[in-house]
């Protein structure tokens, strides 16, 4: 029996990573045949978009499949009759990036992209953009599936959920996927004999229960984490203090260390910035290496030297999360979607990170009960955060912006937030346009 081919749109399809997304589609073509797979970017990314382009075409053809691979500046274009749109644009490149470690930093905050004062300035110059991506898949591709992987993912799912009607609409992260490769590693097993409940948010996940062959193993890998320092996720959790690790009772993501190990992030993070760079610029660099690999017109399979730059897999998540929507597989797989009831501290239509069964009429959360107690705090306050940043980033309206850097875990002080929250704006006013920065000067704001 045949399969229907699909046409799929990857909007941000200039970016280093997209050679993994083509490999996946490649590797699972026998199931589900994409016919077409666009690659979408903005001007400012056309040179990229195009070298992309030409190894995707190699890729293609080293591999014998009709895929059909067409890049373009035309958005629109693109998104007609998808099956599946995926997202992975950065807004602003990485100069932009660059700013939000570097700024926080001079006040001697945590500089990071996903965390703190530079997750919310992500959010503000990504989500109208993905917004107005929505739009015109309503008029379309008004069945296509948005599978979202652009940072923050958490946030930008929560954005379509409360200020569109698209419903079909998930985040995605590999996170997850690599706590559980990690686990697997640990207990010296292979995937299928493991199963780890996630419960959480985007980069704030933790691995409630770990189930090895049915037996709850989570006090062992624990035991493994601390005593005999096994990698579970990368940088890895294995310099927690190993009595408040096991007194927590569950793996915590990494990104955890940026909220229960503030004093010496900033420490590291100020250090790096003094010397090799910031992660920031050390990912520029990595780009250009990795963009002088694919100029090379003999390269047509994805280069080890990927795996540096970080985010490095994340093909894996996305197509099989695409392929089991597809074809109904109804396997369990962790994504961002509104937990609707599945865990009782957060309200129901509240975007969380947690397992679900992937059917083709999409995700469906599985029930997790509670958040671990000393978990629950932080994850509440991050959702009050992303509440009120996705009000932000909607509105422009700077006192709600003001009110979202004030409240975020690594602020928390409206004394550093208004300057930190200035400096910011003023450093990304070409990528907000809905701030009224003329009105904001004109009255002594800015």
């Amino acid at each position: 029996m045949s399969k229907k081919a699909i046409k799929v749109a990857t909007i941000g399809g200039g970016s280093g990573y997209t050679p993994e997304l083509v490999q996946g589609f490649l590797d699972r073509y026998d199931d589900m045949p994409v016919k077409e797979l666009w690659l979408v970017d903005v001007p400012a990314g056309e040179e990229k978009l195009a070298i992309i382009g030409a190894m995707a075409k190699r890729m293609v053809a080293c591999a014998n499949r009709p895929m059909k691979i067409i890049t373009t500046l035309d958005r629109r274009a693109a998104l007609q009759d998808a099956d599946f749109v995926t997202t992975q644009f950065r807004v602003g490149q990485l100069p932009a990036r660059v700013n939000d470690e570097n700024i926080p930093l001079k006040y001697g905050l945590v500089g990071q992209e996903t965390n703190g004062a530079g997750e919310l300035m992500m959010a503000l110059r990504s989500i109208p953009v993905l917004l107005a991506i929505v739009k015109e898949m309503t008029a379309l591709c008004p069945d296509a599936w948005l599978i979202n992987f652009a940072n923050p993912a958490g946030m930008m799912a929560e954005a379509v959920t409360h200020y569109t009607g698209w419903k079909k609409v998930i985040g995605l992260c590999n996170g997850p996927d690599n706590i559980q490769r990690d686990i697997v590693n640990a207990l010296q097993t292979t995937r299928e004999h493991v199963y780890t409940e996630f419960i959480g948010l985007n980069h704030l996940v933790f691995a409630k229960h770990i189930y090895l062959d049915g037996a709850d193993v989570t006090r062992h890998v624990i035991d493994l984490v601390t005593t005999e320092r096994q990698r579970v996720d990368n940088p890895g959790v294995g310099n927690w203090d190993r009595d408040f690790l096991q007194s927590l009772g569950v793996v915590p993501i990494s990104y955890l260390q940026y909220y229960w190990k503030t004093k010496q992030v900033v420490a590291e993070e100020a250090r790096a910035a003094s010397h090799e760079g910031s992660r920031a610029v050390v990912a520029q660099r990595l780009e250009h290496q990795l963009f002088d690999l694919y100029r090379d017109p003999q390269l047509n399979t994805v280069p080890p030297e990927l795996k540096k730059r970080g985010g490095s897999g994340y093909s894996q998540a996305s197509c099989n999360l695409i392929y089991g929507l597809y074809a109904d597989r109804r396997d369990i797989q962790t994504v961002n979607v509104p937990n609707n009831g599945a865990c009782l501290d957060l309200a129901p239509d509240a975007v969380m990170e947690l397992n679900c069964v992937i059917t083709s009429h999409g995700p469906m959360p599985l029930t997790v009960g509670h958040l671990p107690v000393a978990a629950a705090g932080i994850v509440r306050e991050m959702k009050a955060f992303e509440h009120v940043g996705c009000e932000a980033a909607v509105t422009g309206d700077y006192a709600t912006a003001l009110k979202a850097m004030t409240i975020n875990p690594l602020v928390h002080s409206d004394v550093d937030a208004r300057p930190l929250l200035n400096e910011l704006l003023l450093a990304n006013e070409p990528y907000l346009p809905q701030f009224d920065f003329a009105a904001l000067r004109a009255n002594g704001t800015l």
